[in-house]
């Protein structure tokens, strides 16, 4: 068997999926994840594609390696591009042998996975009826994002005693809400200074937080003494590209919880290592899942088989509800907070056909954001 050609998919307003095709008719699927930059990655994985044009797709491994080390420059968009195509590999080679990927990685120690949702809202009394929404939808773990308020000019003013102050509003509305069978994580999403984040975690102990997500940028040195003078357990790793940035961060700091993202940080080969790195430390996955169902798939397929396995991130709209069921030919199945893993070859789902005419694709790029003084914040 050897790979013919490379085709890809832009969808949706994030979405770029990946195509493998082989000779012999088989196809695997995978996802990219640097989601600002979904065009660039498709050209790039478009430039790769004469490095994999005859060989064959089971040398998982070896593509992998090569694809990782020939290049003299690495970066999100090449990293998100080698993600997809190491996604859609195993995707092939487990409908190759006719069985999961999870059983090529060594078989399954759980049938389903713990999942946690996200919400946003903008007034403690909002925030408490959505996550009282979704424990009532049978959710065990919610996770809310803090918000940045803007002016009408788009400018966040917020002082310091005002973050600390509206963040211990939320989480104790929320607490309040959903009582103590729940639990509930903070997304910072690092839009916090140092001094805001201390100041903020010593504000929210008494409410127990799962997990303090990126309270501030990537930056190991300032993220490595702020888990040394907080008593909340962190989570961080969402834009981390390879190997090292996750060992090394792991190795310096106390986070508790890391969260590769499979589908930027070099595909599932590149998750199952940072998973062992991780259990070597006593260190908990928490997959990173923002995008599609080939994404939220390669996590399941890790999730399976992983012993530090903790929660997995499950994208759903504003109101709780699932935005992958029309994107998909069978649904994941849900229950009680949990998802069970899918079965079947590869990674056990189907998208629906022609799912980039389905959903035109729309992009997402951000925007700068700007402090009351005119100065850019992080976002």
């Amino acid at each position: 068997m050897k790979i013919t050609n490379i085709e890809t998919i832009l969808a949706g307003q994030r979405y770029l999926f990946v195509k493998v095709h082989t000779d012999t008719g088989l196809v695997g699927y995978g996802e990219c994840g640097a989601w600002c930059y979904q065009e660039a990655t498709a050209e790039c994985i478009h430039a790769m594609e004469h490095h994999l044009i005859g060989l064959d797709p089971l040398n998982i491994e070896y593509i992998n390696n090569g694809l990782t080390r020939c290049m003299h420059f690495r970066g999100s968009v090449v990293m998100a591009a080698i993600s997809g195509i190491d996604i859609a590999l195993w995707d092939l080679k487990g409908k190759y042998y006719n069985a999961p990927i999870y059983e090529l990685l060594g078989g399954k120690v759980r049938d389903k996975a713990r999942i946690y949702v996200n919400f946003k809202a903008k007034t403690p009394e909002d925030f408490a009826l959505k996550a009282l929404d979704l424990k009532n939808q049978g959710y065990t773990a919610i996770r809310y994002s803090i918000g940045h308020p803007e002016d009408e000019n788009g400018r966040c003013g917020e002082n310091f005693s005002q973050v600390v102050y509206r963040m211990e509003r939320q989480m104790a509305a929320i607490r309040e809400a959903v009582g103590w069978e729940t639990d509930i994580a903070i997304e910072c999403h690092r839009g916090l200074t140092p001094a805001q984040a201390i100041e903020c975690a010593h504000a929210l102990k008494p409410y127990r937080p799962y997990f303090y997500e990126d309270p501030i940028p990537d930056n190991m040195a300032a993220m490595t003494k702020l888990t040394e003078e907080i008593d909340l357990p962190v989570a961080t790793g969402e834009r981390f590209i390879n190997l090292m940035e996750f060992d090394e961060f792991m190795t310096a700091s106390h986070v508790r919880y890391v969260r590769p993202d499979m589908c930027v940080a070099g595909g599932i080969t590149a998750g199952k290592k940072i998973a062992a790195l991780a259990e070597a430390k006593s260190i908990y996955i928490i997959p990173h899942n923002p995008l599609g169902p080939i994404s939220t798939a390669a996590c399941l397929q890790l999730d399976a088989c992983i012993p530090n396995f903790e929660i997995q991130e499950y994208p759903v709209d504003d109101e709780g509800h699932c935005r992958l069921d029309k994107e998909m030919k069978q649904p994941f199945a849900i229950k009680n907070g949990y998802i069970q893993i899918p079965d079947g070859p590869g990674l056990g789902i189907e998208l629906l056909d022609d799912i980039g005419t389905v959903f035109p694709f729309k992009g997402r790029y951000g925007k700068f954001v700007q402090h009351e003084d005119g100065s850019i914040v992080d976002r």
